[in-house]
């Protein structure tokens, strides 16, 4: 059944038309054969029916007067009937009073009749190659006899025998020439399958909408062709609107890419020289400051002097401000360079450089060795140094403060993370935490700009990573970002 699932379409038709017409012609076939094998054996029983009635009727007197020579020169007619074996007269007693039996018919291993009979009733039985009949001889009503005849179903067989020859021979004729009309007909219905079929494959292959089938009469394969051919003009179409709206698309991208490019370059030529324009300005403030409470300090009274810190202290944190308004800026330029970078190393180093610089402070440093990753060593180094210095930063306030940097297993994801038990937040803030100029705590308590996380973000985010905080106030928190 598979394997005629995957023959051709015309080869399907071709079979199904011989399997059909043969399978007709062969019903007919047999009917006929079978009618005439009916047909004869009964027109042989009524025929053999009745030469034993004659034979009966002509032999009755010969039994009756007990003369068994003229019975079997009666029973010696049957020699004119080549189908007739044996044939026997037998008494009222049922015992065999005449008898004939054909000495040309070697075939026959034993052609005679029983000896007797126990009833003389009519009767018939079509034994295998041969037919035993038995006809009474009634006279006045009552059975004084009976004539047995055994004979040949030779001629019978062999009739058969021929009818179904010839019967083979119109199925083979039959079949031959129902395979050249079936040939030439499917051509009709499977030509045009045939040739969607090929257009469709064209079509796949090609990816070109604009080949149409050929169509095929108005039947229900051309109008499944002219519903195909009206499915690839609709598909041509809309490609067509689509190439025609990816290419618009594809030009407002180019034109808006070129556009931010150049936004970006002036941004960065305006925040260089806003930071230039800025820096000599705040250098002369915090000079003439300084020169102020240098050489006029006895002049000025302690009020004075406060302001003149105050002015000082507000021009380093605008500075400052300056510094980490151009370190966002500079993040979100140039090409990641991606390389193994050694996170342990980097974060050991920063807090090196943090110890060293508030060397008086005890802080417990649990480091995970050997924490690597895939990414910017320039612009990671980043991203280590602002969130360790605000863990730094935010545990200040503690006699003893404990800072944790490694690495967890989450959904197969490496995730890094930084955490302290220092000041921590309130999470219903969380959205503000990664803004820019966004602070969660005053100047007063704790000192920056609310610009390292916005960097920290940017970053993670150019490196096709996430980055979130989880915290409490006064219990700590903990940063944790992956890397794409």
């Amino acid at each position: 059944m598979l394997a005629f699932r995957n023959l051709p379409v015309s080869q399907k038709l071709t079979i199904l038309s011989v399997l059909a017409s043969g399978s007709a012609l062969f019903l007919a076939c047999a009917a006929f054969v079978g009618y005439d094998f009916w047909t004869f054996r009964d027109a042989m029983l009524i025929k053999l029916s009745t030469q034993a009635n004659i034979v009966g009727y002509n032999s009755s007197a010969a039994i009756e007067f007990n003369d068994a020579r003229a019975a079997t020169e009666i029973l010696a007619a049957f020699a004119a009937e080549s189908d007739v074996a044996a044939a026997a007269t037998y008494n009222r007693d049922g015992k065999i009073f005449a008898q004939y039996n054909r000495g040309d018919k070697k075939s026959w291993a034993d052609p005679g009749l029983p000896e007797s009979m126990a009833e003389l009733v009519e009767r018939h039985h079509f034994r295998r190659g041969y037919l035993d009949l038995v006809r009474p001889i009634v006279r006045s009503g009552e059975a004084i006899g009976a004539v047995a005849i055994r004979a040949d179903l030779g001629r019978m067989t062999e009739r058969l025998a021929q009818y179904i020859g010839i019967a083979l021979l119109i199925l083979l004729f039959c079949t031959m020439g129902s395979i050249l009309i079936a040939q030439r007909l499917q051509r009709r219905i499977s030509q045009p399958i045939l040739g969607l079929a090929e257009t469709a494959k064209t079509v796949s292959r090609n990816q070109d909408y604009s080949i149409r089938a050929e169509a095929a009469g108005h039947d229900e394969v051309g109008r499944l062709i002219e519903t195909f051919n009206e499915m690839l003009a609709t598909i041509q179409e809309k490609n067509t609107e689509l190439k025609n709206a990816h290419d618009d698309l594809e030009q407002r991208v180019i034109d808006r890419t070129a556009q931010l490019e150049q936004a970006n370059k002036e941004l960065e030529a305006f925040s260089y020289s806003v930071s230039h324009d800025l820096r000599g300005p705040l250098r002369g403030i915090d000079g003439f400051s300084q020169a102020l409470l240098e050489d006029y300090a006895d002049r000025l009274d302690a009020k004075g002097q406060d302001c003149l810190r105050r002015v000082r202290a507000a021009s380093h944190r605008m500075a400052q401000l300056i510094d980490d308004m151009l370190t966002l800026s500079r993040v979100s330029r140039g090409e990641v360079r991606r390389e193994r970078v050694d996170l342990s190393a980097l974060a050991r180093n920063i807090l090196a450089e943090l110890k060293e610089a508030d060397a008086q402070r005890r802080v417990e440093v649990c480091l995970a060795e050997g924490v690597t990753a895939t990414g910017d060593a320039r612009l990671l180094r980043v991203v280590l140094e602002n969130l360790l210095r605000n863990a730094w930063k935010f545990t200040g306030k503690h006699d003893s403060a404990r800072i944790e940097f490694g690495v967890s297993e989450s959904d197969g994801k490496r995730v890094y993370f930084v955490r302290d038990d220092g000041a921590g937040f309130d999470m219903a803030y969380m959205d503000k935490l990664f803004g820019p100029f966004q602070r969660l705590h005053a100047g007063t308590e704790f000192e920056g700009t609310g610009i390292g996380l916005a960097t920290v973000q940017r970053i993670i985010h150019r490196h096709g990573g996430s980055v979130w905080a989880d915290a409490a106030v006064g219990k700590g928190a903990t940063f944790q970002f992956t890397l794409g």
